[in-house]
């Protein structure tokens, strides 16, 4: 949704977009392609954005603003597209991402004519284009949504095919995602195996023509009800496309490999927890390097799973909403469930029952989630401090797992 969002400010011309997000990060995101330009309109379940190309020069004394909310994309995304524009831009947010690390732009933004001033590697950025595509080495190792931001400003400005070089790139398949999204609206880039990036001069295209696009379901979310269903299914998740470039599909190989009943179909994925006398469900091994949003409902799914579980990647957690690692490890701890961190591993002890306990989400919606998935076979009630925290990601979670027979109050 915010990958559509900031391709449909980038392309002049209207592009509607079907089965739009209503999230945080969403809002946060259709207010700042307004901020920067654009012009948004609801249309029952469609979202409709009529761009004319980056906003120029401000109404407001004030200049231009843009805050990215708690979006860990959003700052990375759109902090690139805007130093597109020849004004000076503040980009701001708020939460968690104002301690986390944006060192990335003041180092690489320069490179690219791009004046640009951090609170020492920290938010609030004051940057002035405009952004001039050249050949250039970036390091992808701390996130690959920095290149995502990078691959979008190319797309929409490059007048001579330019190579962005990675080291080290990170979490890979939301490079996919973002590379389907740009050609969905018909830029060209081309993936040299993960090392490069070329990226062709747009083709100026009609214009007229409006674009639809339709957001996929999201896997994110979904793995949170994926997993519930394989501790207290059956249950039945539709929305989500098999084919999808998203990370978080990784999701059903440790679904699979924990041994809970599954059935993937092109049209849905019905899941349930094992037959009465099977022994339960078994410990797996899973790499998260490349979708490390996966290993919260991991987490939850390995507290019910016998045995020890190992989760890797665990370096790819710090600079989340959360220490993601330590918070898993404190919360769950409250629940009976030991996880012992060891270099880049989670190890996580299951299959000796959860208690109930009051845990705190630590204002991060993927902790408040898998606390929820957790308790759904706990001993006793589980209470989640700062829950409405899941709104960043996926307001209708609590409602969603109440339909499928949860008691939440």
């Amino acid at each position: 949704m915010q990958r559509a969002c900031a391709a449909a400010l980038l392309k002049v011309g209207v592009t509607v977009i079907h089965n739009p997000g209503t999230s945080n990060d969403d809002q946060a995101a259709i207010k700042m392609i307004q901020d920067l330009g654009a012009t948004v309109e609801f249309k029952k379940e469609e979202l409709i954005v009529s761009s004319k190309g980056l906003v120029k020069k401000s109404e407001s004394s004030k200049g231009i603003e843009v805050n990215c909310g708690e979006s860990g994309l959003g700052i990375r995304m759109f902090t690139p597209i805007a130093a597109l524009s020849s004004q000076e831009i503040t980009i701001n947010g708020k939460g968690s991402l104002l301690t986390r690390p944006m060192d990335f732009f003041d180092e690489v933004l320069p490179q690219l004519r791009v004046t640009i001033a951090s609170n020492q590697g920290k938010l609030p950025l004051v940057i002035k284009g405009p952004l001039t595509p050249s050949n250039i080495n970036v390091d992808g190792s701390l996130s690959s949504q920095f290149l995502t931001g990078l691959l979008f400003a190319f797309a929409a400005s490059a007048t001579e095919e330019v190579t962005i070089t990675v080291i080290d790139l990170k979490s890979k398949p939301y490079i996919d995602l973002s590379l389907k999204v740009l050609n969905d609206f018909n830029y060209t880039i081309t993936n040299n195996n993960y090392k490069s990036f070329t990226v062709k001069p747009d083709q100026k295209l009609n214009t007229s023509k409006v674009i639809d696009y339709t957001v996929e379901g999201d896997w994110s979310g979904a793995s949170f009800l994926l997993v519930a269903g394989a501790i207290a299914g059956d249950i039945t998740v539709k929305g989500l496309d098999i084919n999808s470039t998203q990370a978080d599909k990784a999701i059903l190989q440790a679904l699979i490999d924990s041994g809970c009943r599954i059935s993937i179909q092109e049209s849905q994925i019905e899941i349930a927890s094992p037959l009465k006398g099977v022994s339960g469900l078994n410990a797996f091994h899973f790499d998260a390097t490349d979708c490390p949003d996966l290993f919260p409902p991991l987490v939850a799914l390995a507290a019910y799973c016998n045995g020890k579980t190992v989760i890797e990647g665990v370096s790819r957690l710090a600079h989340k909403e959360s220490n993601r690692g330590l918070t898993l490890q404190d919360e769950f701890g409250k629940l009976g469930v030991e996880i012992v961190l060891q270099d880049d591993l989670m190890i996580v002890n299951g299959g000796n029952g959860l208690n109930g306990a009051v845990v705190h989400s630590r204002h991060d919606h993927r902790i408040a989630m898998a606390c929820a998935i957790a308790a759904l076979k706990a001993k006793g009630n589980v209470v989640i401090e700062e829950a409405e925290a899941i709104n960043k990601s996926y307001p209708d979670f609590y409602k969603h797992i109440e339909k499928l027979g949860a008691l939440v109050s």
